[in-house]
């Protein structure tokens, strides 16, 4: 696990390795959306609420990001290599 070489090893790889930075990617964009929609509303007392609602949703996101990497990184180790590689 944890081998930049696995992450071109194959189509299948590549593929793989693809779909989960786009999700990291998406993971990243709602998390600093949530951020910035967040701080707008502490501006008001009215929208302190569901400003902090943000930043909890926000920062789970970014909790979410070493989990997506964990899992992408597992499911690279155990797809086959092509043949003649190890």
């Amino acid at each position: 696990m944890f081998d930049p070489r696995l992450h071109s090893a194959s189509e299948a790889h590549i593929r793989v390795y693809g779909f989960y930075e786009k999700l990291y990617t998406v993971i990243d964009l709602v998390a600093a959306l949530c951020f910035v929609i967040g701080s707008v509303m502490f501006f008001s007392e009215a929208w302190m609420i569901p400003g902090t609602w943000l930043f909890l949703l926000g920062s789970l996101c970014f909790a979410a990001k070493p989990l997506v990497r964990f899992v992408r990184e597992f499911h690279i180790a155990r797809l086959p290599l092509p043949e003649g590689e190890s």
